[in-house]
């Protein structure tokens, strides 16, 4: 039989390349949801449960359980990023999923600390920001590169100010460092989004590497969404 496929159609080959592209960037945001959705479902649990919050926090303070979860989520993203070429998609997967879940069992405070709208509205606000920012790293033709060194140098102040207040308690301290937070959030998820797009042709040349890729690429993703949620979260709970 005649095989009339021409594998040498440009418009074939544009094709099958956006449609790879598609299935990268798809990836990427189904880890990401996926990820997201679980944290809210635990935290949820948690924050809703007496006797699973008090496994967590006692009258002094963390438990030992507590400690746990505190600093197991640092641990595990160490793991995923130190160990990215030796560890398998799947394995990456599952250390994922267990680091979203302890976020979400550390999260499930919110809901003794904040009002239940006040929640969802911060949620609202993220998500649309979210948006936004993704939105606009994906389809911009600036080279925001550039700005990695800028973001990083915030992000290590914004840590060491939070640290620092928690000593000190400046409200005014507190909500300088939120609003720096939300647009050094905003920005590295527009700083992420291009990233990503940049790795889709060699997410496309290397199919193992691209499903690695694409999981590390939703940690990113995800940390920039929680981290904006607890910052305009914060600015929120001043007015209670």
């Amino acid at each position: 039989m005649e095989n009339n496929i021409n594998y040498s159609d440009p418009q074939l080959f544009t094709r099958e390349n956006e449609g790879l592209r598609t299935n990268f960037v798809a990836n990427v945001f189904a880890w990401m949801f996926g990820a997201l959705i679980l944290t809210t479902v635990v935290a949820y649990l948690f924050g809703t449960s007496p006797a699973l919050i008090s496994l967590i926090f006692t009258e002094t303070g963390f438990s030992i359980l507590g400690w746990i979860v505190a600093f197991a989520p640092l641990a595990l993203v160490l793991l995923m990023s130190m160990g990215f070429e030796k560890l398998s998609a799947k394995a990456l997967i599952t250390i994922f999923l267990i680091y979203s879940a302890l976020m979400g069992a550390s999260l499930g405070v919110i809901f003794l600390a904040f009002n239940i709208n006040t929640i969802f509205l911060a949620f609202a606000i993220s998500a649309g920001m979210f948006a936004l920012m993704a939105i606009a790293g994906y389809t911009t033709k600036m080279d925001l590169t550039k700005f990695g060194n800028i973001l990083m140098i915030a992000l290590v102040a914004i840590i060491i100010g939070s640290i620092v207040n928690i000593f000190i308690g400046n409200s005014t301290f507190d909500l300088i460092i939120c609003v720096v937070g939300v647009l050094v959030f905003s920005g590295l998820i527009a700083y992420d989004m291009q990233k990503i797009k940049n790795n889709e042709q060699y997410a496309m040349a290397n199919p193992e590497s691209g499903k690695k890729m694409a999981i590390m690429s939703a940690l990113s993703l995800y940390l920039n969404f929680i981290n904006l949620f607890l910052m305009i979260l914060r600015l929120l709970g001043r007015r209670e």
